[in-house]
């Protein structure tokens, strides 16, 4: 099982990198890659057909900020899932991420804003065909709330 992670330049790539180490929390495997749908659309394009020649199944995450054309075209080209992962970005004031929520008809990327959670959802998704991946995901689940219940624990102390 692969997380194909296209970030859309070089400086989204520590972003990649994160979602990629979250990923490998839970044994998958993943690759960060660097494409642009406005500045590379051929190159994007070559690398989605070799990524979609490889039989593992996948999940797409694609890091874009401002005019998020990345998360719809590579939508758009696989017929795996894909997960929009925007930077936020201060200089729009959150602006910049209505670009990933309104996409044409036929295009359906999930958007998740923390890296962590689209390497969870990745996980999920992936593990719908992979029941030790989906006990990964379980455990992981149980830890989170668990760490609540301590933490209530100690501040009632």
């Amino acid at each position: 099982m692969l997380v194909v992670i296209i970030v859309g330049s070089p400086s989204d790539e520590s972003i990649g990198t994160r979602i990629g180490s979250a990923a490998e929390g839970y044994g998958l495997a993943w690759d960060v890659r660097v494409a642009s749908a406005h500045k590379t659309p051929a190159r994007l394009l070559e690398m989605l057909k070799e990524y979609e020649e490889d039989p593992r199944p996948k999940v797409y995450v694609t890091v874009a900020g401002r005019s998020n054309a990345l998360s719809g075209m590579v939508d758009a080209q696989v017929s795996a899932p894909v997960i929009a992962c925007p930077p936020y970005s201060d200089k729009f004031a959150g602006g910049d991420l209505l670009s990933s929520l309104r996409v044409p008809s036929g295009v359906a990327p999930a958007v998740v804003l923390e890296p962590d959670a689209a390497a969870l959802l990745a996980a999920k998704m992936l593990g719908l065909a992979q029941p030790e991946l989906r006990k990964k995901v379980q455990e992981e689940q149980e830890r989170h709330r668990q760490r609540l219940i301590d933490a209530d624990g100690s501040s009632r102390e």
